[in-house]
Formats: C-alpha cells, structure tokens, sequence
C-alpha cells in the first residue's frame, strides 16, 4: 500500500479510538486487503474486532446474514448485498461500524452490465448506511488496492459525520 493509504489507515485508527467505536468488514473481492491494511497500524486490535472474507455466495448468506433472496435477484456484484453485507458483518461482530465490499476485481468476470472493475463498497453506522458504486480500471490487484482505498476514504467519512 502508499503511504497515503497508510497515513488514512493511521488517521482512521485514532478517530476509532477518539469517539470509542469499533469496525468489521465483510470483503468479498478485496479479499480481505481492507482489513490487512487495518491491522497494519498498531494498536488497532482495539477497535478492529473481526472481519470475514465472503468469496463465495453461501458464506455470504450463511455467515454474513445476506439473503439469498437478494443474491438471486440482484446477484453478489449489486448495492443491495454491499448494503446487506455491512449491515450483517456490524450485526455478526457486534460493532458500531460494518464494511461491505462485493465486486469484479478481474481480469475476467464482468458482463456488459456488470463489467470489471466494478465494485460496491458499504458503510454501516448506526442507522445510517452508504453505498457507492465504484468503477476501476486497473489489474485485478490495481482494483482491489483502488476499492481499499475508496472504502478507507468512505470509513473516515462516515466517522467524521458524526462529530
């Protein structure tokens, strides 16, 4: 990762430990990078309380709490399950903050109307949950680090809204 992405990992650590909250994420095409960038700062096993990577479909309902209902209408790669994934992952873990990301990192995968480099990425808040719609255009690896990065930027956003 850059140094701007660690600097914002750092950043959002002291502003998880300021207001006394806790995170969890649910990474599906990250893979996890979300939460290894997390825990590179130190201390952050204070408010990083657990994560789950949900690759597959089945641990995303069976383990994260999305419904199969929403997978089959609107497939993993859609708003719905980022917003479900988020609101699962807080639920699960039992945090104040739940990440959801669920995308096609690539090379291959995408549809015309779902393409690669597509990625949905969620953050849940107490009541209040955002979800954007991400569209990257690098290697696979380029657009896994791209939605860590956006996700990293969304969490501080999120946070700082409550001040």
């Amino acid at each position: 990762m850059n140094r701007e992405v660690e600097k914002c990992a750092r950043d959002i650590g002291k502003l998880l430990s300021e207001k006394n909250l806790t995170i969890s994420c649910a990474e599906s095409c990250t893979g996890g990078l979300l939460t290894s960038v997390l825990t590179d700062v130190p201390g952050s096993s204070s408010y990083l309380i657990g994560s789950v990577v949900s690759y597959a479909n089945d641990i995303k309902s069976r383990i994260v709490g999305v419904s199969e209902e929403s997978l089959a209408s609107y497939g993993a790669v859609s708003e719905i399950v980022a917003h479900e994934m988020a609101a699962g992952i807080r639920s699960l873990i039992g945090t104040d903050i739940g990440v959801g990301i669920t995308g096609i990192a690539g090379p291959g995968g995408g549809t015309d109307g779902k393409p690669v480099g597509l990625v949905y990425i969620a953050v849940a808040l107490q009541e209040r949950t955002i979800v954007t719609a991400n569209y990257f255009s690098g290697t696979r690896t380029e657009n896994k680090t791209a939605a860590v990065q956006r996700a990293i930027m969304m969490i501080e956003d999120m946070i700082r809204s409550i001040e």
